[in-house]
Parts: C-alpha cells; structure tokens; sequence
C-alpha cells in the first residue's frame, strides 16, 4: 500500500491586537511547525521523572494499544523496511519493542522519546515528552487507521489522553478515576490546579487567525496565552505561567525553554487554515436557504457575526446565554473555574469537520446543536429550517 505524503497576555479580550500574518514571514512560520511538532519545553521532567511514562511505555504499550487510545503514527517517518514489515506482518504491532523503535524513528505524533542503544543493539526507552501536536494534530489514515500523513491544527478526538495519563504508577487510585473519566477528545486543562473535574473537547488549532480570543473562555487575547497557560501548567515545560486572576502561579525549571518560541509558535498555528468541508457532504440548495435562516430566524448571525462568524473579539459571553453551559457531571461551570467567567463565541469555519459540540462535548451532531438552540432559545424553527440551518453550518 503507497504512503502518501499529504509574552503573557493577562486581558480577557482585545478589539486593537492583531495576529502574524505567516505569509509574510514564512520563515517564523516554518520554526513554529518544528516546536508544534517536536519541541517538549523539556517536559521530560513531568512524564519521565514523575509520571514514568518511559517504564509504563517499554512495558505495556504496543502499537495496538497505542493506536486504540488514539495516538497517531507519521507515516512519513517510516522507512520502506518498516512499512513492509508492517504489510508483511514481520513487524510486530503488539510488542512494545516496536512502539520503542517508532519513538525512535520520530513517528509517534506529539511523542518524543530518547531511545538508547547497547552494544548488543538492545534499544531502552529513557526519556518521554510530549509536544503540541499530541492533542492538535490528527493524520489522514492513509496507510492505515491511524498511520498517515500529520494533519496539524486538527484535534485529536479519538485520543484519550485521561487514559493515557492513568497509565502512570505515580498517581493514586482518586486520581486515576478521575482521568479514566474523561473520555476519548476531552481533556480538563484546569484539573490539576483546582481539583474540579470537567473536561472540555479539545479544540481545533486551525482557523484562529484574526481571532484575538482563541480559547473557549477568552482567557487571553492570543495564542502565546494559551500556548504558555499549557505549556507550563499542563505539559510541564520548563518556563512561568502566572494568571492573577486565578491565582495560579507556576513555574517548572529553573530555566526558561517556552518564552522565546512563543512568537513563532503562534505564527504557525495562525498559519492553519479551516479545512474546507469535503465535495458531497452538504446540500448546496439547502445550506443557501440555511443561511438565511443563520441571519434570520435562528438568530445565529447576533453572535457568530462578521467574516469570522464570532463576536470573540470584542465580546464575551455570561454563561447564562450560553446553551451548553452546565456539566454533565454536575461540576461547576468550566466558566467559572476560568479567568473570565465568560464563555466566546466559536468560531464556524470548519465546524463540521470536529464534532462533538459545546465547549464539553454535549451535542454529537450539528443537528444536536440546532436543536438545542431551537429549545433554549425558543426559536420556533421548523423542521425543514432546521434541517438548512444544518445544511448551512456543514458548508462553512
């Protein structure tokens, strides 16, 4: 089967700021692919030195199950020896022998480990880090379910990343239920700084250029916020993360491995634009009439307004307005863990491309979420308006 290659910002929302236009600085761009993809902030302190990934790793997860909890394989990495056998069945996909060899041919997508070899050629898996690309990158499973071509910007929603975590020996049983919670695509960015349990959907990284507010509660004004807030708080880079609005105040290392890549690293994600939806999968006719719907009855357009389809740039939003706002575990609102209190509005470009829906995954389908806008809201749509309306969002 062929490959194929396919500065803290404290303020809650910004109308005056504007994001790197990569166009015109491809060079920043192209440094800021390589620390999405490849650079772990020297995180290596949080998942090998705590959390013993490195053992948990080398002895019970093979490609298999691997692939099972959502983590994705460059096919590009691999050589031809390593495709074959792969074919061919030589190469094992349930050792764990061979999930060390792909660490060490750079395969494993938003992995990074430090392999070593003996004189023997016995390979030990030493050091394990992640990067940006674990959560924010997919491939395009053109080798195979889960091996293909990287496809940055868009979110993993088959990776369990609680599962993965749980897998570690350094945490305690209470902690362990509660990653083993989340589900495959969520993830709770704030878990291990409030003890609350509410995992929002991971987030596209694509089509947020021109959008000041880019994260689901508008913390900060850009993506070095956020990039900084995950970096240190989440991934366990080395650097400072310090939210007085929230009160936390990190910092890991004594150096700082996060601050100078920031600026490149936003100007690449900024670089990613929408997927355009696929030919076929909407009704031209019918998303015509859905956009008239958008603008008028569905009152859509009062929010997702302007070319972006947001108001994210200079309005946030109480979480009263917003339709999704209570847990499904009956936690505290995620707004009101956040630094805002607020939630923004989305952004529509390639929404049909990342269900599920809502900031914590509570509508699987684009007709949930007309649905339960049409019911909070008291619309009155029709069945046929709603089913445009529908049409409409799948072309955007």
């Amino acid at each position: 089967m062929a490959l194929t290659a396919a500065a803290l910002s404290a303020a809650a929302c910004s109308s005056d700021s504007s994001t790197p236009d990569p166009t015109k600085d491809p060079a920043k761009a192209a440094a800021g692919q390589q620390t999405f993809r490849f650079d772990t902030f020297g995180d290596e302190s949080k998942w090998t030195d705590v959390l013993q990934m490195q053992t948990v790793i080398s002895s019970a997860v093979d490609p298999t199950t691997a692939l099972s909890v959502g983590l994705k394989v460059d096919a590009t990495a691999l050589p031809d020896a390593v495709v074959q056998g792969i074919e061919n069945g030589t190469v094992s996909l349930t050792s764990p022998a061979t999930t060390v060899a792909l660490l060490k041919l750079n395969a494993v997508v938003g992995v990074q480990g430090t392999v070593t070899t003996d004189a023997s050629g016995n390979d030990t898996l030493t050091k394990v880090g992640i990067t940006c690309a674990l959560c924010h990158s997919t491939v395009d499973d053109s080798f195979a379910p889960g091996i293909g071509a990287r496809l940055d910007g868009y979110p993993n929603r088959d990776l369990n990343p609680g599962a993965i975590i749980a897998l570690s020996p350094a945490l305690t049983a209470d902690q362990k239920a509660v990653f083993n919670s989340w589900g495959p695509g969520k993830y709770d960015p704030r878990y291990n700084l409030d003890g609350l349990n509410g995992p929002v959907v991971i987030p596209p990284a694509y089509g947020l250029s021109g959008i000041h507010s880019d994260t689901v509660t508008g913390d900060g004004s850009d993506l070095e916020y956020w990039n900084r807030y995950v970096g240190v708080t989440q991934m366990g880079g080395h650097g400072t993360f310090t939210e007085p609005r929230t009160g936390v105040n990190v910092t890991n290392g004594t150096d700082d491995l996060i601050t100078d890549k920031l600026p490149d690293l936003q100007t690449y994600q900024y670089s990613l634009p929408a997927p355009a939806p696929a030919a076929g999968s909407f009704d031209a006719a019918a998303a015509a009439r859905g956009k008239m719907v958008f603008e008028g009855a569905g009152k859509c357009s009062s929010c997702h307004s302007g070319p972006q389809l947001t108001d994210a740039n200079t309005t946030l939003h109480d979480p009263s307005e917003v339709v999704s706002e209570p847990e499904p575990n009956a936690e505290p609102s995620y707004a009101s863990r956040s630094a805002t209190k607020k939630y923004r509005t989305a952004p529509l470009a390639g929404v049909s491309q990342h269900p599920p829906y809502f900031h914590n995954g509570t509508a699987a389908t684009l007709d949930e979420v007309v649905a339960a806008y049409d019911t909070k809201k008291a619309l009155g749509l029709t069945a046929d308006q709603s089913a445009d309306l529908v049409q409409y969002l799948k072309s955007l």
